[in-house]
């Protein structure tokens, strides 16, 4: 497990969900690859348990995926932030509800 976490794994799927309802594809996707990268950094810990493969391979790909972790997790928090997203609750902010909603209707 990644021990240093700004976001929780239920936090990431209220935040894929909210992107999704309300059309605002970007955050979801950082979360996505929030998530892939969680696996794969859990993948290569357990490959590097096994004494059959080359730990030394396994650790590189970890570390590189801690990394890239950790500076995704900076890239959702300023995205949040430049859009305004509930700390809290991690809702979108109203307004841009309203512009989809506003979207769905001229539609019609």
């Amino acid at each position: 497990m990644i021990r240093q976490q700004r976001f929780s794994d239920p936090q990431l799927e209220q935040i894929i969900e909210e992107a999704a309802i309300y059309m605002c594809a970007c955050p979801g996707q950082v979360a996505v690859e929030l998530r892939n990268l969680r696996s794969l950094y859990r993948y290569q810990h357990e490959c590097e348990q096994d004494p059959a493969n080359d730990r030394a391979v396994h650790r590189v790909i970890a570390e590189t995926t801690l990394r890239a972790h950790a500076l995704m997790e900076e890239c959702m928090d300023k995205v949040l932030e430049i859009e305004g997203w509930d700390r809290e609750t991690l809702r979108m902010p109203e307004g841009m509800r309203r512009r989809r909603a506003e979207l769905i209707e001229r539609d019609h």
